[in-house]
């Protein structure tokens, strides 16, 4: 008896502006880390320390073109987009320091944390998971990755347009926790590597998005991409 694979492995990765691929290992996921979009999800920012949830590697959406068309999922009515600037790490470790946790910085890019929102209301009311809500396939759009080895970005204008009408501005200088912080803090629940995403919170003005809309993403000086909204049977497959 052998360890051969049954099948090869797939290995989810991310475009690079350069060309290059960056393998997916995590996405990690902090909710509620702009004050305005904590109080618009019902929740008090001043009361509770940042908490997480995971989306499954291959939920990456990479969008290289404006032609790019992004399917809507099956089994829900309310899609929402929520946008971010999303970390990558080239390193990790556990119980890191801010120092550490600075370090461990490969990269940025922007992307759109995609929520099947009547499903989360759902969840949440009976006390249940997110996963059908957030980890959904294609729940990750975001644009080629760019490299900034150890840079800590402070400020820095999040949009999304939907259409071309602005529904969501805020600025990397209103998150209620860091990106150190939130490096240092995962860290101690669990071991970080190179590889992990970090989606690092969304402003407010979450909505919802329909077949048909046109989306456009951007974090200032950092990454920007369009995408159309299509029904899941014109999408392209994965």
């Amino acid at each position: 008896m052998t360890n051969a694979w049954v099948f090869e492995p797939m290995v989810a990765s991310v475009p690079v502006a350069d060309g290059r691929l960056f393998p997916v290992r995590r996405i990690f996921c902090v909710a509620r880390n702009y004050a305005e979009h904590a109080r618009e999800m019902g929740a008090d920012p001043n009361r509770e320390a940042p908490f997480f949830f995971l989306k499954p590697n291959d939920a990456v959406f990479p969008v290289t073109d404006a032609a790019a068309r992004w399917p809507y999922p099956s089994m829900t009515e309310e899609v929402h987009h929520e946008v971010e600037l999303v970390v990558a790490l080239g390193r990790g470790g556990r119980n890191l320091s801010a120092v550490q946790a600075e370090q461990a910085i490969w990269g940025y890019t922007v992307g759109l944390d995609m929520t099947r929102r009547d499903l989360q209301s759902a969840a949440k009311a009976q006390g249940r998971p997110w996963d059908v809500a957030k980890g959904f396939d294609a729940s990750l759009p975001l644009a080629p990755l760019v490299p900034h080895p150890g840079v800590v970005l402070s400020r820095g204008a999040v949009r999304l347009w939907v259409n071309e009408m602005l529904r969501q501005a805020g600025d990397i200088a209103q998150m209620i926790w860091t990106i150190p912080e939130l490096i240092a803090t995962l860290s101690r629940y669990w071991r970080l590597a190179a590889g992990d995403l970090i989606l690092t919170g969304s402003p407010a003005g979450v909505g919802a998005v329909v077949v048909g809309d046109r989306v456009t993403a951007e974090v200032e000086g950092v990454a920007r991409f369009t995408m159309t909204v299509v029904a899941e049977s014109d999408a392209p497959a994965p």
